[in-house]
């Protein structure tokens, strides 16, 4: 099992101790433990059976070693198994509603033994849960009101979709007089690779308190709207026919900042900066960085000057994860993170030779449209039959249409010649390695046969970069966001050899893959690896949307000098593996 998914494992344990009544400071530490198996770079099932090695992961005591190691050997844990055969696997999808927590579901257990959402979906409709603690008309009617949302609109969205939405409804909201600036916040803004929801927040003259009635009926009046949820003073949610969550909120020009930090998160980042708040005598809030005793108000208006309060610089959105940002921020010494400026080319990408849309020209153009040095051509080989993928007679003829544009481009761009070779199922690549010699760019990707175990696929990938001609492997995970999960790899092996040989990692810019994600590109970078970024474009619209993977990039602390595409073109090719 990969990290994430021990994590969750680890997560759901805690919240269903919580359910069960257990101890808190037993439900904090596997919270905790959940927390650090996700964001470390180490691979938690390589070291399972070593107690000591598990124990350096910060979070993780001698007790969660072993519950590592049970999840390792067995893919689930004693307890978690024993509560859910208490209460129902079902009772995991509660947690899934607005506002349902496990106190929340432990008192449904208890009065009335509701342990999923059908159960509560009939309770609700035979008025069995009126008269229950805490459960008065309104708290029914909106437990009534999640369970329709959830059932309509459950999942999540990739960050260009969310983006994108995001970008019509802030064109609507400006429009309207008085309303001055608008800012996505939560997991957008953070460049998280999913968005659950969409949180815009919104600030102006007609944002005062006493002038918000306007506003709000213009922000309620977005042609957009599938469905409205709530529509109050100061905030208006509401779906869209996608089913995604738009939560609008109005705020003071006054007390904007306050709310951006609030709102932009992480949780984790934000109860990590309340408790520095407090140790300096402060309390944070989304009005008010303001003092304990007596209330004066000592920031709100930017988040520059929350931070700068409690002695802090501020930092990128990306980093607020609680990754050692604060500690950073603190200390002075964050780190100078990569901008999409700084990328001077784009190695990976198709055209019509394939199964792209535009031609070598067009992409040659497009790249030097959106201000790069260089591109490489890197049409699909011959075992893509589906994309008239290139056979070794064929590919030659290409090298030489490339070279044409390439002189063509008179120097405004460089463009060279490349392939996206396929890795076949026992590692050998689908060309031959006479043709590859005349590449400046070779590729090696995964795009058939997903179902490998993770030994196989594993050695598949390692026989694979052996090829002396591999100068990058292209998406290394092989996943498809919300559509495909990475393929079983031992990533860190992979990884681990690539920085020996020389060869470059690809971070996959394209915004269905996003591939390598966050937490590998800083294991890639901790273990010497060479980075790569690039589009994989099929279309020349395509290469503006390395913004998303640049996002990513920053979400690992990567500067400019960790990916070799910010480098002049020579040095660029000079860079990557030699050549035999």
């Amino acid at each position: 099992m990969d990290n994430r998914a021990m994590a969750h494992l680890l997560a759901e344990t805690a919240d269903l101790l919580e359910i069960d009544g257990g101890d808190s400071f037993r439900v904090l530490s596997y919270r905790r433990a959940a927390e650090a198996a996700e964001q470390t770079t180490v691979d938690i099932s390589a070291i399972a059976n070593e107690p000591k090695k598990l124990q350096e992961i910060p979070g993780i005591g001698k007790s969660m070693a072993a519950n590592l190691r049970a999840i390792a050997e067995t893919g689930t844990l004693p307890l978690r198994e024993e509560l859910l055969t208490r209460y129902g696997s079902s009772i995991l999808e509660l947690l899934k509603l607005p506002g349902m927590g496990p106190k929340t579901i432990a008192l449904l257990w208890a009065a009335a033994k509701i342990s999923s959402i059908d159960q509560l979906s009939e309770a609700i409709g035979a008025g069995r849960l009126a008269g229950l603690p805490r459960m008065g008309a309104k708290q029914i009617e909106k437990i009534r009101k999640g369970i329709e949302d959830y059932r309509r609109s459950a999942g999540r969205y990739r960050i260009d979709e969310a983006e994108e939405a995001a970008e019509r409804i802030l064109a609507w909201l400006t429009s309207f007089p008085g309303i001055e600036q608008v800012t996505p916040a939560g997991s957008l803004r953070r460049g998280r690779e999913t968005a659950g929801d969409l949180d815009l927040l919104v600030t102006g003259a007609a944002c005062s308190p006493e002038k918000t009635g306007p506003a709000v009926d213009h922000v309620a009046a977005y042609p957009g709207i599938h469905d409205m949820i709530a529509k109050g003073e100061n905030k208006v949610s509401f779906h869209l026919a996608s089913g995604m969550q738009v939560d609008v909120r109005l705020l003071p020009s006054e007390s904007y900042g306050a709310a951006l930090q609030y709102f932009t998160g992480s949780k984790a980042h934000n109860v990590a900066l309340r408790q520095r708040a407090l140790k300096m005598g402060y309390t944070l809030s989304e009005w008010s960085l303001a003092r304990l005793e007596g209330g004066a108000v000592v920031a709100a208006a930017t988040e520059e000057d929350i931070y700068a309060a409690l002695q802090m610089d501020w930092m990128p959105p990306e980093l607020r994860e609680n990754l050692g940002e604060i500690e950073a921020a603190a200390n002075h010494s964050l780190p100078r993170l990569i901008e999409e400026s700084d990328l001077r080319g784009d190695v990976h990408m198709h055209t019509t030779a394939t199964d792209g849309r535009n031609s070598i020209r067009e992409m040659a153009e497009a790249g030097l449209a959106r201000g790069l040095a260089y591109v490489a051509i890197t049409d699909h080989s011959k075992n893509l039959a589906m994309t008239n993928g290139l056979d070794e007679k064929r590919a030659l003829e290409h090298i030489q249409r490339i070279r044409e544009v390439d002189r063509e481009m008179e120097g405004r761009i460089r463009v060279f010649t490349g392939i996206e070779v396929d890795i076949l199922a026992d590692g050998q690549l689908d060309l031959d390695d006479e043709v590859l010699a005349h590449m400046d760019v070779v590729i090696a990707s995964i795009h058939t046969r997903f179902e490998q175990s993770r030994e196989e696929m594993t050695d598949r990938v390692l026989r694979a970069i052996e090829n002396p001609y591999v100068r990058i492997l292209g998406h290394p995970t092989g996943r498809l966001l919300l559509r495909r999960e990475p393929f079983a790899l031992d990533l860190g092996a992979v990884l681990r050899r690539a920085a020996e040989l020389g060869v470059a990692v690809e971070h996959n810019a394209a915004p269905e893959r996003l591939d390598l994600c966050d937490r590998d590109l800083r294991l890639a970078k901790e273990l010497g690896c060479r980075i790569a970024i690039n589009t994989d474009s099929h279309d020349a619209r395509n290469i503006g949307k390395m913004t998303y993977g640049v996002r990513q990039l920053r979400r690992a602390w990567l500067g400019p000098g960790d990916v070799l595409n910010t480098l002049p073109a020579d040095e660029f090719l000079a860079a990557l593996r030699p050549r035999p």
